[in-house]
């Protein structure tokens, strides 16, 4: 369920020491994701951040407001630090996203000289591992994982993270694929189409498939139920509840209803129709171009591989892609999987764009 108060440290005063070491003048407090100021600026961060890791930016204040906006801060608490002049230097959130795992965001501006750099991380990790006591104390465990992110190439990012205990545990590609107009005919109909005994079809809409209604709830419980089951071996997995996978789905600024899929098999023994894989799509938005798509999971249940599920629902985003304009489908994939799970993608077309990387640390909650 969603906690009416998130589980967090609200004040900062109260995850930090009085004097977090700064130079003088320079202040840690909560940021106001209402004021339009201060969101722009974290953007601006953000963006810089990914300059300097990947060479490009794509980010803007939707992704933002993902952490700092009031639903955002059902999950998440915020933290900033400002230099004298009150401009914002360096920003850290944190996410309670799963039992057992806490995301990090922790992102310092790249115009700050490397000594004040320095302590301004060493005040963000401080605090996020205070705020890692706080929600595994709330959730009665004895370990509190704090799972962040880093850019492959972002030496910087790397030893901060190696100095502050964190330990570099996965590698992840994420690819990208073109998509051409004439792949709109790439299956009968995105909406729903069979192959071999497999029915493919969007979420169904109260109100009927043409309708803006909200999706059926049985149909969404059948596609957080076979991600749950697809995942449950897979590296770092948590359980999640339906409201918390619902609620964090839809915070994502590319979230629309129409690109959820279920893949169906009918059971030979009894004749009833079975979920057996699905897939959660999003919008990629351009400002310069067309708009992408993106797979923000797919997953297939151990009992219908084989099948051709994972196939027939990457085809139907990128027909689905095709028929609305879009160049591109996304994904992330897991690079040290033992499965070999890159292969469909690079055999249908996917290449890695560029490459980031999983660092973790282990926090003793009590």
């Amino acid at each position: 369920m969603i906690p009416e108060d998130n589980r967090f440290e609200s004040d900062p005063a109260d995850a930090l020491p009085e004097d977090p070491g700064l130079p003088r003048g320079w202040v840690v407090e909560a940021p106001d994701g209402a004021d339009a100021a201060t969101v722009e600026r974290l953007a601006e961060l953000l963006r810089g951040h990914e300059r300097a890791g990947r060479g490009w930016a794509g980010s803007g204040t939707d992704e933002v407001l993902v952490e700092v906006s009031e639903r955002g801060l059902l999950m998440r608490e915020n933290v900033v630090v400002r230099d004298p002049d009150g401009v914002v230097r360096a920003w850290g959130s944190v996410h309670d996203r799963a039992e057992g795992r806490m995301l990090l965001v922790h992102i310092v501006d790249r115009a700050v000289d490397d000594a004040v750099a320095d302590r301004c991380s060493a005040v963000l990790f401080e605090w996020a591992e205070a705020q890692a006591r706080a929600v595994g104390a709330a959730r009665g465990l004895e370990v509190q994982q704090i799972d962040t992110g880093a850019f492959a190439d972002d030496e910087r990012q790397h030893a901060w993270l190696a100095a502050a205990g964190f330990e570099k545990v996965r590698t992840w590609w994420q690819m990208s694929r073109s998509v051409e107009p004439a792949e709109a005919e790439l299956v009968p109909d995105p909406a729903r189409w069979e192959r071999k005994g497999v029915v493919f079809r969007l979420v169904e809409r109260q109100g009927g498939p043409d309708s803006d209604g909200m999706p059926d709830e049985a149909d969404l419980r059948a596609v957080h139920e076979v991600l749950e089951g697809a995942f449950t071996d897979h590296f770092n997995s948590a359980g999640e509840t339906f409201q918390e996978f619902i609620h964090r789905l839809r915070e994502d600024p590319g979230h629309r209803w129409d690109h959820w899929w279920l893949a169906e098999v009918a059971d030979e023994a009894t004749g009833a129709v079975e979920p057996a894989g699905a897939l959660v799509g999003s919008v990629s938005e351009s400002a310069t171009g067309p708009d992408g798509s993106y797979v923000a999971y797919l997953g297939v249940l151990e009992s219908a591989r084989g099948r051709g599920v994972a196939s027939g629902l990457l085809r139907t985003i990128i027909a689905d892609a095709a028929s609305r304009g879009r160049d591109r489908v996304g994904l992330e994939v897991d690079a040290d999987s033992p499965t070999g799970a890159d292969g469909i993608y690079t055999a249908m077309g996917w290449g890695t764009t560029y490459v980031t990387e999983s660092w973790h640390r282990d926090v003793p909650v009590t």
